[in-house]
């Protein structure tokens, strides 16, 4: 019987000890929300802009009001010089396919004459001139 007395004691004692906490906080916390309330203006005072001036913003241009000339102007300074990026690269890449392509045609040209010459060596008999000098000229 005695422990439930002492239970009942110590719940008691608790409930008691939370309540008070709890207004000490709530008095605390009003002071602190003061606080943070001032911050918190400064805060926006710094990220948002006036209404008026917000209003001012969005009323310059709407979604379907034409734009200013300002406007079209950097919007075709931007496309001509993507166009003309886009050229220059494209012109680049064209440059260095006709080079690596010609260079290809000339191994391949360096390599056939080899082949061929290497042939009229091996062919060559020794009684007739060479091929560029045995032609028969009609």
């Amino acid at each position: 019987m005695a422990w439930r007395q002492l239970l009942l004691a110590c719940c008691l004692s608790a409930a008691v000890l939370l309540t008070t906490l709890q207004e000490g906080a709530g008095a605390a916390v009003g002071t602190q929300q003061e606080a943070g309330q001032d911050v918190w203006e400064d805060v926006e005072q710094k990220i948002f802009m006036q209404e008026s001036d917000a209003s001012n913003f969005l009323k310059r241009r709407g979604k379907r009001s034409p734009k200013s000339q300002d406007e079209v102007n950097a919007e075709n300074r931007q496309k001509l010089r993507a166009n003309e990026l886009r050229r220059e690269y494209y012109e680049e890449q064209r440059n260095e396919f006709e080079n690596f392509v010609e260079e290809q045609n000339h191994e391949q040209e360096e390599r056939s004459r080899e082949a061929i010459e290497q042939w009229r060596q091996w062919h060559y008999d020794g009684l007739h001139p060479s091929y560029l000098y045995n032609r028969h000229h009609i």
